[in-house]
């Protein structure tokens, strides 16, 4: 898909090995965060060490039009000279240096003419001004992944690399580092390549996706119109979703209900505390939450009901039907039965209203 972003990395990888192939063709942006993502197994961290060079792949690599890896050719720079920041699942701080000298460590690779970030805005953007001090073994889990990024930002990387740096982690203690992430992603034009098989995360600090299966790409593009799409699998089943990107209109502090706009409408959803009007929502929408109706219902409990197109509409498992739809330029997903698509008779091109039940706010 073209996301109208010119190419930031782009790759050509294969790697070999007994019972495994990765053979990849990518072409990511420059900017924002780019999931690679998929089931256990299928390449996600071949791809990323490759990328690396940590892994030893053949093909091309060039970042930003700089040439990392050109086999045919016989162009190859190693890992030290790449300009990049890795951050794996284990934080792998050294265990006999404070934090403040495992960033150190980060900043002293990097020549001074490359500093873009300061070992303060890093310290800064990850909230760990007051462990300076500390040493691994007494910071939480958590806190020992902030520090971990902050040392890959203090080398000013060209590209991010982070290999599930949530994995290791409790649902308190990614819960913790979340924000963090969100923070780095909107403050730094640093690219980031993140590794995940976690839908949850994917839909909260991706941007654009890298969809693996069997070591090779299935498709790649914008996560919103990946996770709408009926052909790939990402549409399928229970946990099938899609986002939507929308504004804080007003607030109603009474019932603690927002009204938000999208390009497709209006939604309201209760929150707890107000946003600014204009303030930008990033919402996901279960499509098990999403129900249809021929006609607009009266008197329902119901709030956000949207009138829609219905785009097309596939068998979803036994009984069961996906329903792709579209208000505006967003994309809806309805999971309902397949004897309620046969009695509604949808069809693509026909106008319903979608009864959205539920709605996840993601930042």
């Amino acid at each position: 898909m073209n996301t109208g972003i010119p190419s930031f990395i782009e790759a050509r990888l294969k790697l070999v090995r007994a019972d495994f192939a990765l053979d990849v063709d990518l072409q990511l942006p420059g900017q924002g965060v780019t999931a690679l993502f998929g089931p256990s197994g299928c390449g996600k961290t071949s791809c990323l060490r490759s990328l690396a060079g940590l892994e030893r792949a053949q093909g091309r690599v060039t970042v930003n039009q700089t040439v990392w890896q050109d086999d045919a050719r016989k162009q190859w720079l190693p890992t030290h000279r790449r300009a990049l920041g890795y951050v794996f699942q284990e934080a792998s701080l050294f265990p006999h240096l404070s934090v403040q000298r495992n960033i150190d460590y980060g900043l002293r690779r990097t020549p001074v003419e490359r500093r873009k970030v300061s070992q303060q805005r890093a310290v800064d953007l990850l909230g760990i001004g007051h462990l300076l001090d500390r040493m691994p073994a007494t910071l939480s889990g958590g806190e020992r992944q902030r520090v971990a990024m902050a040392r890959a930002l203090a080398t000013s990387p060209e590209v991010l690399l982070m290999d599930e740096p949530l994995a290791a982690l409790d649902a308190q203690r990614k819960a913790e580092v979340l924000p963090y992430l969100e923070q780095l992603q909107r403050q730094l034009q640093i690219p980031v390549i993140y590794v995940s098989h976690s839908m949850d995360e994917v839909a909260r600090l991706a941007q654009h996706m890298v969809l693996l299966r069997a070591g090779q790409v299935v498709a790649q593009g914008p996560v919103t119109e990946l996770l709408s799409s009926l052909d790939l699998p990402l549409a399928q089943g229970d946990l099938a979703s899609s986002m939507v990107q929308a504004s804080v209109q007003s607030h109603d502090a009474a019932d603690h209900l927002s009204t938000l706009v999208f390009d497709g409408g209006r939604l309201q959803l209760v929150m707890a505390h107000a946003r600014a009007a204009g303030s930008p929502v990033q919402l996901r929408v279960q499509a098990r939450d999403v129900s249809l109706s021929l006609t607009r219902p009266e008197g329902s409990s119901i709030l956000n009901i949207l009138p829609v197109q219905v785009l097309d509409l596939r068998e979803d498992g036994p009984g069961q039907a996906m329903v792709s739809l579209q208000t505006g330029s967003t994309r809806l997903l309805a999971r309902i039965t397949q004897h309620s698509a046969r009695v509604l008779q949808l069809r693509p091109g026909m106008q319903v209203f979608a009864q959205i039940k539920g709605m996840a706010l993601l930042d």
